[in-house]
């Protein structure tokens, strides 16, 4: 029998998200589509069995802290619990060198995989982080193309919502210093 999974809405400055959770922690987090209905269609996609229900404890101090980061307090995810169950080694490994980048901070591909001691698959963590299902949570929002270039992002909004995301963190980009 497959684990229980659940969501729950939460406003905020940025519209509505969905938090999507399990027993071991956070499976996913929905940032607002056009409207909550493209929202709920994208979290059903990705969690079928999800079932909307008052948030957890832990859950409730992620929903706080996700509010405060998006209200442009320089707040720290790293401590909210993620399921990676089903998530590719490599990829775990990309999200949890990105879990690293603090708010108002960024780094390119490249450096994140040197980070990673892969000097060269810069594209692989590039394509690690368009499958982030913890967008946020994992600020892959942080990491840039070289030259300070935005690079892609594959949350609703694309590259606007990136930015978007850098200006309420405030975020040094082009030849500020970096993570790394």
């Amino acid at each position: 029998m497959a684990a229980a999974t659940h969501y729950a809405w939460f406003d905020t400055p940025i519209g509505d998200c969905a938090i999507v959770w399990g027993e071991a922690g956070v499976r996913g987090l929905m940032l607002p589509g056009a409207d909550r209905a493209r929202t709920l269609a994208s979290l059903r996609r990705r969690h079928p069995q999800a079932c909307e229900c008052a948030p957890t404890a832990a859950i409730a101090t992620a929903i706080i802290r996700l509010q405060a980061l998006l209200d442009g307090q320089a707040e720290g995810l790293e401590q909210i619990a993620l399921d990676m169950d089903g998530v590719p080694e490599f990829h775990r490994r990309v999200y949890e060198a990105a879990r690293r980048i603090g708010p108002g901070r960024t780094c390119t591909y490249g450096e994140l995989a040197e980070a990673l001691g892969e000097p060269g698959a810069a594209r692989s963590v590039g394509q690690a982080l368009g499958a982030n299902p913890f967008a946020i949570i994992v600020p892959c929002h942080r990491v840039l193309a070289a030259g300070g270039r935005s690079g892609g992002f594959s949350a609703p909004g694309g590259v606007d919502t990136k930015r978007r995301l850098l200006e309420i963190e405030r975020a040094r980009i082009g030849n500020e210093p970096t993570l790394f």
